[in-house]
């Protein structure tokens, strides 16, 4: 049995070594397969045919998913290029001093945060990143449309075969049938809730955020608007980093109007989103404390980059739910009420850890 546990565990290595230059492809098939297999049940209802749902579904989730992140990108290229030239020079140092000269209370705060941060280099930085990542896009490197070749070819394989696989999994790994239950459950509300409780929340707040910047003229409002959705994806920061600060610089530059529009729409509008959309879409169903979910999302993201976003709530969700399994096991409950048995006589319902009934 050693030999048996020593081989299962160097070929499960073995078999997640190879399968990591997948990750990615994997990650997201896997949670286009779960958010759109309502959808691939509706067709396959129609056509009675597994293959034929399943490729319909694949073409309209590519729709639905890929032209729009072209369009995106494409755009996001256009405003990352130019929005060095519009932005870098409004943290210039004569800006700096002739708000220093208007304002003379913030001055002190003004001078430190001039000192300690370099935002025009901030910003060129944060550009060129954006710049490069939305113009590999862009181009469509092999490695993009080889990972999005893969992300479909997958995501194929899983809807028309996902009860195969679903049983397959059941089988191989060592749980109860209400316990494998229970983890599907949680990695299906798990994803659900990371994807349209997070990601796309976040992608209405940075549009919301981008719509605002557009529509009172600041500069490279899509650029801020990704910006913002970016950090909306992580816990514990959110739009506001970009839209506050804003609206600051807009109320020292004299555009005090500007500044209480952006405040309250950033406020009640952006904000309304955060607090009202996400439970709505969510619910109980991440059932992970903040400070967790901040873990796993950064964490993910670190260790595993962009598919860490799904991967990383998803792992500590799946280990949560393994622990309670444990926890379920490990009780052992004990009836304290005896039953009454033939000729009149009682014992406990449960016995003992050496199997004696006790009296």
């Amino acid at each position: 049995m050693t030999a048996l546990a020593a081989a299962i565990v160097l070929g499960v290595a073995v078999c997640a070594w190879m399968a990591m230059p997948f990750l990615g492809a994997l990650v997201w098939s896997t949670t286009l397969a779960v958010l759109f297999t309502p959808f691939d049940i509706a067709i396959g209802n129609r056509f009675k045919s597994r293959s034929l749902s399943a490729l319909i579904t694949v073409l309209v989730t590519a729709c639905i998913v890929v032209v729009p992140a072209i369009l995106v990108a494409g755009t996001l290229l256009n405003e990352a290029v130019r929005s060095a030239t519009l932005v870098v020079p409004m943290f210039d140092a004569e800006d700096w001093t002739r708000l220093m000269g208007e304002h003379h209370w913030l001055a002190p705060a003004l001078q430190w945060i001039h000192d300690k941060v370099d935002f025009p280099d901030l910003i060129r930085t944060a550009t060129s990143a954006l710049a490069t990542w939305s113009g590999s896009v862009l181009r469509a490197s092999f490695s993009g449309i080889a990972n999005l070749l893969l992300t479909f070819y997958f995501l194929f394989y899983l809807l028309r075969d996902r009860e195969a696989i679903a049983e397959a999994a059941r089988l191989h790994l060592p749980l109860s049938e209400s316990e494998f239950a229970q983890l599907a459950d949680r990695v299906t509300d798990t994803i659900f809730a990371t994807v349209l409780g997070t990601i796309a929340v976040a992608a209405l707040q940075g549009g919301l955020g981008g719509l605002m910047f557009w529509w009172l003229g600041l500069p490279a409002p899509v650029f801020w608007g990704v910006l913002m959705a970016l950090l909306a994806i992580v816990p514990f920061l959110g739009a506001f980093v970009i839209w506050a600060p804003a609206a600051v610089f807009l109320a020292l530059g004299g555009s005090y109007t500007s500044a209480i529009i952006l405040t309250v729409w950033g406020t009640l509008v952006v904000g309304l989103v955060d607090n009202v959309v996400y439970p709505m879409l969510v619910g109980r169903k991440l059932r992970m404390h903040t400070m967790l979910s901040f873990i796993a999302v950064v964490g993910g993201l670190v260790f595993m980059g962009t598919p860490g976003v799904v991967l990383g709530p998803l792992l500590l969700a799946v280990t949560l739910t393994l622990l309670q399994v444990w926890r379920g096991r490990a009780t052992i409950p004990i009836d304290a009420s005896p039953q009454p048995l033939e000729g009149g006589k009682a014992t406990a319902a449960a016995a003992g850890p050496a199997g004696v009934a006790l009296s």
